[in-house]
């Protein structure tokens, strides 16, 4: 029996066609990247997921990173405004597809990444920057509100998304709720009930918690090897050709919960 679902979508042939905001284009191997992304797909199945895949997009280069394009909120979906003009076309094939498990609610204005979206609990911190919007966070507020969740706009510079600079990692085997973090990126003080645990490697503070499991990048081992002294069941997994196009861990699934 499945601990949930994890919607994936297929690389797109034109991922090399990527947005790049911080990082300088280097080639990208296609065939390698689809490897890597079979066995992050392979990875979540192993955890417990029920791996679903949204249609298709071969004319998206980013269409791959399914969390810019919806938030899921128990049972709800929050269908997002991705910043970057190239992207706006991946929500609707997402909407359709998450309408048949949840109640899908649209932002209705400004822009918003799901990869600026921190959720702790019932907070979403909400990264402030290039892709994400004063409008776009004050339309989550009022989406999110009324479903419970508290919204807070948080500054992070120097990377992509926020989630780029910072993830929730879960509780640690002594149930402490660990924050992983970039300090260069963010700053821990700006969130609240957790543990903050600084990472220096520079894809290490995206990692994904996928049910019992840690999925944190080959590129990390230092992060990789503390966290797993800390407890953590850790998955190392290589995704080094999706991160030339500045995508982590949490940026190719949407995890629902069962």
């Amino acid at each position: 029996m499945s601990i949930g679902i994890a919607y994936t979508r297929a690389l797109s042939p034109r991922l090399a066609e990527c947005e790049l905001s911080h990082l300088n284009r280097v080639p990208i191997d296609l065939g390698r990247a689809e490897a890597q992304h079979a066995d992050y797909e392979a990875a979540l199945a192993e955890a417990g997921f029920e791996v679903k895949h949204l249609p298709a997009l071969p004319d998206a280069p980013d269409g791959v990173f399914v969390e810019d394009t919806a938030l899921i909120l128990g049972r709800h979906a929050v269908i997002t405004r991705p910043g970057a003009e190239s992207r706006a076309g991946e929500t609707a094939s997402t909407a359709e597809a998450l309408a048949e498990a949840f109640t899908v609610h649209r932002l209705a204005a400004g822009t918003l990444d799901g990869g600026d979206v921190l959720r702790i609990g019932r907070t979403l911190y909400v990264g402030r920057g290039a892709r994400t919007s004063d409008e776009g966070i004050a339309a989550l507020a009022g989406t999110a509100g009324p479903l419970g969740f508290a919204v807070v706009p948080v500054e992070a510079g120097g990377c992509l998304h926020l989630k780029t600079a910072a993830t929730f990692a879960g509780p640690d085997s002594a149930g402490n709720p660990v924050l992983v973090y970039h300090p260069d990126w963010v700053s821990p003080d700006l969130f609240a009930g957790v543990e903050p645990v600084a990472v220096a490697e520079p894809d290490a503070a995206n990692v994904l918690r996928a049910g019992d499991r840690l999925f944190v990048s080959s590129q990390a081992p230092r992060a990789a090897e503390m966290l797993a002294g800390r407890g953590f069941e850790v998955v190392l997994l290589d995704v080094s050709e999706l991160h030339k196009a500045e995508a982590g861990l949490t940026c190719c699934s949407l995890l629902a919960p069962a």
